[in-house]
């Protein structure tokens, strides 16, 4: 068998994860980065050469520069899909049938406390800053909605709405997740004032600054679309100025939202919905935490618990 380009096969299989599985483009990023680390090791040996010997050193190259078990276990699940797309399309040997899952420790999501939110949330906001106001506005709905900070910096001004219900005015939120699919959440009465807050007070000012005009909610200084990048250098300084040292990004208002929701009693079919997740199995992961604290609990308070 003629050598393949290591270019043309996993461009064909990038190309297969975005258009026929829908995958975002983050996480397309994701996958070529870890393809281009695997083709810097193999330094120009063929595909139809790799063997479950090839594979195996790979792995023993990562361990050695020492990558964390979580990023060998991913990227042994990306060299599997990726050599099982170059046997269907191209008719490469599959090397990595012999491969077994890494069974490395899955670690349970971090999340903040409600007091800890509620200092992030004061914290965003400096009166000698009026622009913070969007700041603010933006904790509250990464706490209000569970978005991902790529949603959140997607979000237009036309994807937010309100409606009558028969408890009174509800305001709800759409999103769109991976590989482009949308859900709509509720909106919370706290995160709906501040967002309103920013939309009167400060949106006007920014987007007067930019000839475009900008259907995104939130805007940067020069009234363009904010980036993610901003985002989450303005949760590292509100974290900052909240006094809070434990690791705090965009992401952990997502955990803590989903791990408040079930602590709180909400079914997990309904948390799955609202996190737009394919299978109730990802949801999963955040009744964990919710067992260790009945379980702490149980320790300290029942008499025959512990010898």
């Amino acid at each position: 068998m003629p050598a393949l380009n290591f270019d043309l096969v996993s461009t064909s299989f990038l190309n297969h994860l975005t258009i026929e599985r829908g995958l975002s483009a983050h996480t397309i990023a994701a996958y070529r980065r870890d393809l281009m680390k695997f083709e810097n090791f193999l330094n120009g040996k063929a595909l139809a050469d790799v063997d479950p010997q090839t594979i195996a050193d790979f792995e023993v190259s990562l361990k050695t520069a020492q990558a964390s078990p979580a990023s060998i276990s991913r990227i042994n699940s990306t060299l599997r899909s990726f050599f099982k797309h170059a046997m269907s399309e191209f008719g490469i040997a599959n090397p990595t049938f012999e491969m077994s899952p890494s069974q490395s420790k899955r670690r349970l999501p971090k999340a903040l406390t409600v007091e800890q939110i509620m200092s992030l949330i004061n914290a965003a906001y400096r009166e000698s800053e009026p622009i913070t106001l969007r700041d603010q506005a933006m904790i509250e709905l990464l706490y209000s909605s569970g978005a991902r900070v790529s949603e959140l910096v997607g979000i237009n001004i036309a994807d937010i709405a309100s409606a009558q219900s028969a408890d009174g005015e509800i305001t709800t939120l759409k999103l769109r997740g991976k590989g482009s699919k949308e859900r709509i959440v509720p909106l919370g009465s706290f995160a709906t004032k501040a967002i309103t807050d920013y939309l009167v007070r400060i949106r006007p000012m920014l987007a007067a600054k930019n000839s475009k005009t900008n259907t995104a909610l939130f805007l940067n200084s020069r009234g363009a679309r904010l980036t993610r990048q901003s985002a989450w250098n303005m949760v590292i300084r509100a974290a900052k100025d909240a006094g809070i040292e434990a690791h705090v990004s965009p992401h952990v208002f997502r955990h803590s939202y989903a791990t408040h929701l079930l602590d709180g009693g909400a079914d997990i079919r309904v948390v799955q919905e609202l996190l737009g997740h394919a299978s109730v199995t990802t949801t999963q992961i955040y009744t964990l935490i919710t067992i260790d604290k009945v379980r702490e609990s149980y320790s300290l308070a029942h008499p025959r618990a512990r010898g």
